[in-house]
């Protein structure tokens, strides 16, 4: 589907692209945060487009995920050992981290390599959906680059997840935004069997595999089949989060708002959910709206709590 000449991505195109993808992050993680809140009905924003008032806070997906991008943009690689340390001086457990990644960054923080710190906490290692949760823009800064972008999304994610579905949720998030922001620079739209089919080249057999390959029978099927056959993220795992945010993403790839209010109709890790489709989906629709293509609306970015003020200049840029 890409062009016999691809083109190659002009300086500062990477970052604009990365930024895209952190904003759908961050706006999904925000607003999906919202409905654990028991005044806020998700069946206005899913029946009337209302969406809940106020500042939207983000969360540890979104604290995790400008770590990643801020590595990108400052250095244009994953260092294990520097963002390890990035993730354990920057983490702040009131944003919803669990006990057990606290655990492991705060142990990172006080001197415990992390090799160490992963499997103290988790002795089989992490299958949880937090190396995904965060990795979306990864793929997005290495548009259309697959091979590349799996083996920077496996050092990004050993650092805390040792267990391969934790690996593997991380590795296919990122080819898919990877996949779709290249797409985007091509002026092509990729069909959901295309996307679907891109990261299943890079599963190995496993639980997320298995996911991953139900979601291509469900390419029809209504947010509540989907979320019944793949998980919606409520065991907190990759294998349960993944095939259903790559399902939503490939399914809603043209429309922002409609790919994260499928995540809220689904509901379980609501937040984690509409982080990982919103990081895919903004990494090909950018903000606002381009012909057929709706991004990530200027109303729910201006809600959105505003990003860390460390991060480098450019995380904030929109993509051309």
């Amino acid at each position: 589907m890409s062009p016999s000449h691809p083109r190659v991505l002009v300086p500062g195109q990477r970052a604009a692209l990365c930024a895209d993808s952190l904003a759908g992050l961050s706006v999904g993680d925000a607003l999906g945060a919202q409905y654990f809140v028991p005044d806020n009905d998700p069946t206005a924003l899913l029946r009337d487009a209302i969406v809940p008032a106020g500042t939207w806070s983000w969360t540890d997906d979104t604290d995790m995920a400008c770590t990643v991008v801020a590595e990108l943009i400052g250095h244009g690689e994953i260092d294990q050992d520097r963002i390890a340390l990035d993730f354990a001086r920057r983490c702040d457990p009131y944003r919803g981290y669990g006990a057990g990644a606290v655990q492991v960054l705060h142990q990172i923080r006080d001197g415990v390599r992390w090799k160490q710190a992963a499997v103290a906490a988790f002795p089989t290692g992490s299958y949880g959906n937090g190396a995904a949760m965060r990795i979306a823009p990864l793929g997005a800064y290495h548009a259309g680059e697959l091979n590349r972008t799996a083996e920077q999304a496996i050092r990004a994610s050993e650092v805390t997840h040792a267990h391969p579905e934790g690996i593997a949720g991380a590795v296919v998030v990122a080819v898919a935004a990877s996949f779709v922001a290249r797409a985007r620079i091509d002026g092509v739209v990729p069909t959901p069997g295309d996307v679907l089919d891109v990261v299943g080249r890079y599963l190995l057999p496993g639980a997320t595999a298995t996911g991953v390959d139900a979601a291509r029978g469900l390419l029809t099927a209504s947010v509540e089949e989907a979320a019944w056959t793949l998980g919606n993220g409520a065991r907190v795992s990759a294998q349960d989060t993944v095939p259903f945010c790559l399902w939503a993403a490939a399914t809603r790839l043209n429309d922002y708002p409609a790919a994260i209010r499928a995540c809220i109709e689904a509901g379980g890790d609501v937040d984690t959910t509409a982080a990982i489709v919103g990081g895919i989906v903004a990494a090909f629709t950018g903000t606002g709206e381009r012909d057929d293509v709706v991004g990530v609306p200027a109303e729910w970015l201006a809600r959105r709590e505003p990003l860390p003020e460390w991060l480098p200049d450019g995380a904030a840029a929109t993509a051309p």
